[in-house]
Formats: C-alpha cells, structure tokens, sequence
C-alpha cells in the first residue's frame, strides 16, 4: 500500500499512519475492519472548500481526513465504517435555526459518504445501532464516549482516534499497534472503592465524574458495586469520565469484561493510588457538576448525551405522557435516527411531541452547537454535558436525574437536588 499498489489514496493513507507510527514509537501495524469515524460536511466552510478545489469533496476528504495538499480520488472504503454525529438534524434545521443552504451541505455530503460504503449511522454511540465489537476486536474509533465505551464494556480495543488516523484506516484496515490495543496497557492502575450504593443514571454520571477528575488518564478499577449497572448507567459513567479527566478504559469488578476479579483487573501490578467514594465524595461531585447553575428558571431541557437508548425514551414517556411543556421552556431529546424509527412506531415520538417536546436525531446541543434562541438555563441528566455545555454555549447548566429534568420541563424550575 505504501508503495502505491493500491491506489494514490491508499498510499496517502499508509503515509499518514507510518508518520503516525513512528510518533508514537508503534513496533507494527495491526488490522481493524471496525472503523468510527467523523468526516461530514456541515458547514459552509467545506462546501467553499470543495467548490474552490478540484475534486470536490474527494479534495476535503484529502485535506482533511489524509492531510495530503495533492486532491487524490477516493475508493470506497475497505473496511466496516460508520459514521458518528453530524453537526446538525436535518428533519429539524428550521427548530434548530440551521438555514436551508446547510441542510443542502449536509445532503451532499451525505450522498459522498454513502457513495464510499460509510453507514451512516450518525450518532455518537454506535453500540447502539448495531456496530458492536467483540471481545478483543482491533478497532479504530473516535469519540470520547464511544472510545470508553468500546473498551471497556465490548472488550474492544481502541485509542481515541483523530479524524486524519479514522479516516486512514477506513481505506487501509490497518492502525497502529500500541496503546489500549496492548494487554499490558490495559491493566489497571488507580482502585476506586465504593462506600455507598450507585443507584440510578445520574448517580453513576457524578460516579464518572468525580473518578475522571481524580485518574485524569489513567485506568480506574471500580470495586463496590452492588447491582449490575445497564448500558445507560455505563455509558454516562464513562462519558463523565471521559469528560471531567481523560479516561479512555476502566474496570469494573465482576461486571466489565476484563476484571472478572481484582488479579484480572490489575494483572501483577498493584493500585498506584486507592481512593474512596462515598457520601463526601459524591456530594463535592454533584456541586461541581452543577457549579455554574443559579438561576432557577430553565429555558431548556436537553436530554440524550450521549444519544438516549430507546429504554431512555420509554422511561421519558412514562414520566412525560399526559404532561404540558412549559410555555416557557424548550424539550430536546436526542437519539440515533435508527431509535428514532422504533420511537415513531411505538408512539414515544408522539407522546414527546404532544407534550410540546421534540425527538431529535444525528447531533446535539453541545456538538452541533444548536439550541432554542435566547436560551440562558439549561437543564441535563447528562454530566459530560453539564461540563461541555456552558463552555460552549455560555449557559448555565443543571444537573441531575432524567425525572428531575422532565419536571423542570414541565414546570419551567429547577427544584432537583441530591438525594
């Protein structure tokens, strides 16, 4: 491939990841045929960008994805590649105030990923829709949560891509061999023992954040745990982990599948550190996941991030049917467009809508950077972003249960606190 038997794209992309290779002092390449990756064209940045350059998007795709100057045409993939979030939902552009010129950006580059086998799945946990890896699967994914999530739940094994080195590997199946694609680098490191039961969503979301601000990079070892977290539970702990620190694995004992026991969670090794989670703990974690809230009034209530599963949307439903918006108050929840189908069928959609609240599908508040106009309180059961959003969008955020967000919804106040 390097010496360009396969193609001027295919040798760019070899290029790019022998440089990267070496960076990062990787002895070899290893094969993946799992890639997640984020190349959309959302802005009107990309579309000038094709239209100035010959090639069109194949130039984008070069610049971008390959960092090649030289616009080298593109082949279809060469392994299994999906697509994570887009900048914004088409079938609700006008409510998020995107114009219809960017609808039009995103159809086309839409129509480009399709024509190169990319399924556009359009979410950021892919788990979800359908790409599940097995235990030990070389992969190649980007996205903070989705990364976590595929290591330490699936057992897959990924770093936390760029887009340069996801999209390399979609047209080689190959990604360098080192970091969490080790065994020895996927041991743990810092043993978090519990004092206190983690019940609900929420509180396994302020779990992963007070565990991310305290390991930062490493791998955390979670000990304590009294019943089976689900995959909603897992997912916002490691995208609060993600989030506060920069965990990319952690261990769950007796629950993930790589820590059936402590020996097998830590190898020979022993903790670099032990730390307690109990009621102090876990009270510092939620005043600082709700550190920038004042305001009781809530303009907004976001939900899904990462992306709601459709047992989330059920569990809405239950809380918000019969119910009536705020006047004052906006309702966005956000799930892959492939929940959202199943939603439409078994009238969750409707429940939402006749509530005054809207199901939404392919990006969010924080990455797409869209919400209602005039927005100054929000309020999320999501950590990671209760963290994202007022630093991107310069609101103020609320944080805590899904009940307590629908109830704001409803009541236009904030009245949750820790139970």
């Amino acid at each position: 491939m390097l010496d360009g038997e396969h193609g001027p794209a295919v040798q760019k992309a070899m290029d790019l990841l022998v440089r990267y290779g070496e960076a990062l002092d990787a002895e070899r390449l290893v094969d993946t045929n799992n890639v997640c990756a984020t190349v959309g064209a959302t802005t009107p940045f990309v579309r000038d960008f094709a239209a100035q350059h010959a090639g069109g998007m194949d130039a984008v795709f070069s610049e971008f994805s390959l960092d090649c100057a030289d616009v080298v045409k593109i082949p279809k993939v060469k392994v299994y590649t999906s697509h994570l979030q887009q900048g914004i939902d088409p079938l609700n552009a006008q409510l998020q105030g995107v114009s219809a010129e960017l609808v039009k950006i995103y159809r086309m580059g839409e129509t480009y990923l399709g024509g190169l086998g990319v399924q556009l799945l359009n979410t950021c946990t892919p788990y979800q829709v359908g790409n599940v890896p097995v235990k030990g699967e070389h992969c190649a994914w980007m996205e903070s949560s989705a990364v976590i999530y595929c290591n330490s739940v699936l057992g897959g094994r990924t770093n936390a891509e760029g887009r340069e080195s996801a999209g390399a590997a979609m047209l080689t199946g190959k990604i360098p061999y080192w970091g969490y694609h080790l065994d020895e680098n996927r041991l743990g490191t810092h043993l978090i023992e519990l004092e206190l039961e983690v019940k609900d969503t929420a509180d396994w979301g302020l779990l992963g954040y007070y565990v991310g601000e305290m390991v930062q990079e490493r791998i955390p070892v979670i000990n304590g745990v009294r019943n089976v977290p689900n995959l909603a539970r897992l997912k916002h702990f490691g995208a609060a982990a993600s989030s506060s620190g920069g965990v990319e694995m952690y261990h769950v004992i007796g629950v993930t599948p790589e820590a059936r026991n402590m020996k097998e969670a830590f190898g020979a090794g022993k903790p670099l550190a032990t730390f307690r989670y109990g009621p102090a703990e876990r009270k510092r974690a939620y005043e600082q996941v709700n550190s920038t809230g004042r305001d009781a009034h809530v303009d907004y209530v976001m939900l899904g991030c990462p992306h709601y599963s459709i047992e989330q949307i059920w569990e809405v439903c239950q809380l918000l049917e019969g119910q009536r918006i705020h006047a004052d108050t906006s309702l966005w929840i956000f799930t892959p467009s492939t929940i959202k189908q199943i939603a439409d069928r078994n009238g969750y959609t409707k429940i939402i809508t006749d509530a005054g609240g809207h199901l939404m599908t392919d990006t969010c508040s924080a990455f797409g950077r869209v919400m209602p106009k005039g927005v100054q309180v929000a309020a999320v059961d999501s950590a990671k972003q209760a963290h994202y959003l007022p630093a991107i969008m310069g609101v103020q955020a609320w944080f805590g249960t899904t009940a307590d967000c629908i109830q704001a919804a409803i009541t236009g106040r904030w009245s949750g606190r820790l139970a």
